[in-house]
């Protein structure tokens, strides 16, 4: 299969709470969480696909307004061995909306760093949008470490 054949292209959100935390999701019949978001429609722009995705997944309405290009970012495909997707990331701002999983979403979940050590994260979240470990949690550790 010619490598252009092997991508998956889809338009994902990056969104956080007030702590910072990334919000996550994790499909039925799969163990990865991942960022919400998915594949075109037949003529949707990028912006287009993440606004009908997050509300057919997650329940929310967001306005375009609320949408920040982030840009394209390509990491291995998480449920798809073999493949790599190819993302248009936005931040999303979801104002005070609270997201509930629907559609194929079976799980959805609120992450820090520490977190995302205890799951199975897709390799583009984890790659690239977990949030920063808290200032001082690396210091602490090795302050604790015995000598």
């Amino acid at each position: 299969m010619p490598a252009r054949e092997r991508r998956i292209q889809v338009s994902a959100a990056v969104i956080t709470d007030a702590d910072g935390r990334l919000l996550v999701v994790r499909k039925h019949g799969t163990t990865a969480f991942m960022q919400p978001g998915g594949k075109p429609e037949p003529g949707e722009s990028p912006s287009e696909t993440l606004r009908r995705e997050l509300g057919e997944e997650l329940g929310l309405d967001v306005d375009p307004r609320a949408l920040r290009a982030l840009g394209t970012f390509t990491a291995p495909a998480a449920n798809e061995p073999g493949f790599e997707v190819v993302a248009e990331v936005f931040a999303v701002d979801i104002g005070d909306q609270r997201p509930v999983a629907a559609a194929e979403i079976a799980e959805l979940r609120w992450i820090s760093r520490a977190d995302a050590e205890q799951i199975e994260v897709a390799p583009l979240a984890a790659r690239n949008f977990l949030p920063p470990e808290p200032p001082g949690r690396h210091a602490a550790t090795e302050e604790a470490a015995p000598r």
